[in-house]
């Protein structure tokens, strides 16, 4: 056991030329456990499970991580209170019992710390930039008393609410790492996947890349378009990328949530594939085509009613 001080950074790690492997997938992973509500996708279980938590870390652990990334997923205050979701555990509840189990599993071995924040309601409902730095602001104040290692953004859509969360972690002073959910064709608003990670060093990142949308082979080519961008940009940086772990041959922008297998009314009607002629063998994705500002992302405390799911549905039958 390796006392904290005396474990080499993340930047150092990758200065001498290693590769860094994190965890990643607890949201999944707890949900098919019983300890993360579908649909929500928050992480009380940091709070009202922790053993739960402790040893999906350990687990990651075990098989090899270096990085134990605290357990913050959507763990803004905006976002628990978010839908009908009802707030069991405060936004800094969750996250110091995050960061207390991270760092406990990280000390069993030579692993680091890495306090998270994601995209918010907020920003899709289009909330002023102080708005939105001030949800990061009230996480990372937990980050730093608790003295994570690293800090990441992830699971942002949007290149711009990325900025404005590296530009919070990086008045830390400590290392910064910023992932969005895109493939090839860009953030939300097109902006392309080099453009989006100049801006993203710029903002202050030393580390940049994608996560949790798209394929491992899907992710590698949009990080290359990435490095290609920074480094026509005359900037440096380091890389990651955090895949699913399967394909997604018929994802289009959004990636695989963008995919009707999320509907309970898809496994219903779904008609196998035997290999005969006029058989399916790709699903279509949604094509939401909305992103911030648009009405059906407009954000609420209320639980989302039938009447605003209806016309999505609807959409979404007229393409299958």
């Amino acid at each position: 056991m390796a006392p904290v001080g005396s474990k080499r950074g993340v930047l150092e790690r990758l200065g001498a030329g290693e590769v860094v492997i994190g965890d990643g997938g607890f949201v999944f992973a707890l949900e098919k456990r019983g300890y993360v509500k579908a649909g929500p996708w928050t992480p009380e279980a940091a709070a009202e499970h922790p053993e739960a938590v402790r040893q999906l870390h350990r687990e990651f652990l075990r098989a090899g991580s270096n990085v134990m990334q605290t357990f913050t997923f959507y763990a803004s205050d905006d976002k628990l209170e978010n839908r009908g979701n009802k707030l069991t555990f405060t936004g800094q509840q969750i996250n110091e019992a995050a960061c207390d189990l991270a760092r406990e599993v990280a000390n069993e071995g030579d692993a680091l710390v890495a306090g998270g924040v994601s995209q918010t309601p907020s920003y899709l409902s289009c909330k002023s930039e102080d708005e939105v730095k001030k949800i990061f602001k009230k996480q990372i104040d937990v980050f730093i008393q608790k003295n994570v290692d690293f800090l990441i953004a992830e699971y942002f859509e949007h290149v711009e609410e990325a900025e404005w969360a590296v530009q919070v972690l990086k008045a830390t002073g400590k290392p910064v790492a910023a992932t969005l959910c895109i493939g090839p064709e860009g953030d939300m608003h097109g902006v392309t996947p080099g453009e989006c990670a100049v801006r993203l060093v710029k903002a202050g990142a030393d580390i940049v890349g994608v996560n949790c949308h798209f394929d491992p082979m899907t992710c590698v080519k949009t990080v290359a378009m990435m490095k290609a961008g920074v480094e026509k940009a005359g900037l440096k940086a380091h890389y990651m990328t955090q895949p699913l772990a399967y394909h997604t041959p018929d994802c289009s922008c959004q990636g695989f949530i963008d995919l009707p297998e999320a509907r309970r009314d898809y496994w219903e009607r779904l008609k196998p594939a035997s290999g005969r002629p006029l058989c399916p063998s790709m699903s279509t994705p949604d094509g939401w085509g909305v992103t911030k500002g648009h009405a059906e992302l407009m954000q609420q405390k209320e639980a989302t009613t039938a009447e605003q799911l209806r016309p999505l549905f609807q959409k979404a039958d007229c393409k299958h």
